[in-house]
């Protein structure tokens, strides 16, 4: 009679991921009491959390279909509704309906956005990501509001800039605008030693204004899909913005090659056969 395998789940990645979802439930709470500077710094420190669960996962081989939903639903909270609430509560309530429409349209671009992911996992083009990644469109988020804090700024006095801003990161987020991944970065071979002290850099640059170096970072990352698309593109439309992408250029090339070469295969087998008839 063969052992049973035993039922359970993998503690390290969801314990990772479960102190993800931890900090963007304390950036919701802590918006709520006024905590403005400590909500957005927890948005950003569930963006490490986020980085670290799946990493952990391949490095241990700890997959699993229950850690890859955790992942998304935690995600939704971090990434979804805590910077939509965080802005809302800094700088969208004397905004009316219009606040919260803002925050909503935040919120369900983050919902589609990562239901579109999950439905391409393992077919789509790992060196780009298909719209603004939840992250990513988070800390642009938290990123306005923690340098609006660090700058005693008002945030209802600004609140027009602060609904512009987060409703269209929501709008990037279901975009087809391409932002590149970095997945194709070899983190495991040899860099020159002037790499390292670039990395040392960056790091001392971040650490002397870190909300406003991270808000100006995360912001031009944002406006590189739409920027590249424009640039690249000669004419846009509006299947370049939204819409249903079925297919990718490279793989449109692909198709046409393999069509071009089953169409020339039966041109010779239809002339071989009229040679031998």
């Amino acid at each position: 009679m063969s052992e049973q395998k035993r039922k359970g789940i993998y503690l390290l990645p969801n314990l990772l991921t479960t102190a993800g979802l931890f900090s963007g439930f304390f950036a919701v709470v802590s918006s709520m009491t006024g905590r403005f500077e400590a909500a957005a710094v927890a948005i950003f420190v569930a963006m490490v959390f986020d980085g670290l669960d799946g990493r952990v996962a391949r490095m241990t081989n700890t997959q699993s279909d229950f850690g890859a939903e955790y992942d998304s639903m935690a995600d939704m909270v971090s990434f979804g509704m805590a910077p939509a609430l965080v802005a809302y509560n800094w700088g969208l309530t004397e905004l009316g309906k219009f606040g919260w429409l803002a925050a909503f349209v935040y919120v369900a671009g983050a919902a589609l956005r990562l239901a579109r992911f999950n439905t391409q996992v393992g077919i789509a083009d790992k060196r780009f990501f298909q719209g603004l990644a939840s992250p990513a469109a988070a800390a642009v988020v938290a990123g306005l509001v923690w340098v609006g804090v660090e700058y005693d700024a008002v945030g209802t006095d600004y609140g027009i800039v602060v609904a512009l801003v987060t409703g269209f990161a929501g709008l990037l987020m279901v975009s087809n605008f391409k932002y590149n991944s970095f997945k194709e970065l070899n983190w495991h071979g040899k860099v020159p030693f002037v790499g390292l002290l670039i990395v040392l850099l960056i790091f001392v640059v971040v650490a002397t204004e870190p909300a406003l170096v991270l808000f100006i970072v995360f912001s031009l990352y944002a406006l590189a899909g739409p920027i590249n698309t424009f640039r690249t593109v000669d004419k846009v439309t509006l299947n370049d913005v939204v819409g249903e992408q079925e297919e990718d250029a490279d793989f449109d090339a692909d198709a046409n090659s393999t069509t071009d070469t089953v169409d020339s295969s039966e041109g010779q087998q239809d002339e071989e056969s009229s040679n031998k008839v």
